[in-house]
């Protein structure tokens, strides 16, 4: 059972480890700016280090209740300004974006459990824990 939550951690992670590349270009910023984001440029970028930075601790299950906050900060703002789907006239567009709106609550469910119950075993996080205990 130990190695389900190591997959978990593991399918959770990735789609913030690999959206990094994603947020530092100008496409982006540019999508963002025209979705209301403010100073796009700065914070497009940044919110992808940060959830680069959380999602590499949560995959390691390093610090990753410290991680998984991360993902909250990165994903509530997300989710609010990107696919605020009913502000949106167009029906595929609105339904697009009301999927995507649902999707981040699922992750933002998923980050909030790791904030309380942590990386679980088979995790750095684990490991320091059971050494620091001899």
């Amino acid at each position: 059972m130990k190695y389900l939550v190591l997959l978990g951690r593991i399918s959770f992670s990735w789609i913030f480890i690999l959206a990094i590349l994603h947020h530092f270009s100008s496409q982006s910023a540019g999508y963002a700016a025209s979705a209301g984001v403010p100073m796009a440029s700065v914070l497009v970028p940044l919110s992808g280090v940060i959830a680069f930075l959380g999602g590499v601790s949560i995959l390691l299950g390093y610090k990753a209740k410290v991680g998984a906050w991360l993902i909250v900060l990165f994903l509530v703002p997300v989710t609010l300004m990107m696919h605020n789907w009913w502000a949106i006239t167009d029906p595929m567009a609105r339904q697009m974006q009301q999927s995507n709106f649902f999707k981040n609550l699922a992750l933002l469910g998923c980050a909030l459990l790791i904030t309380y119950f942590g990386a679980g075993p088979c995790s750095i996080d684990s490991w320091l824990l059971t050494r620091t205990k001899k």
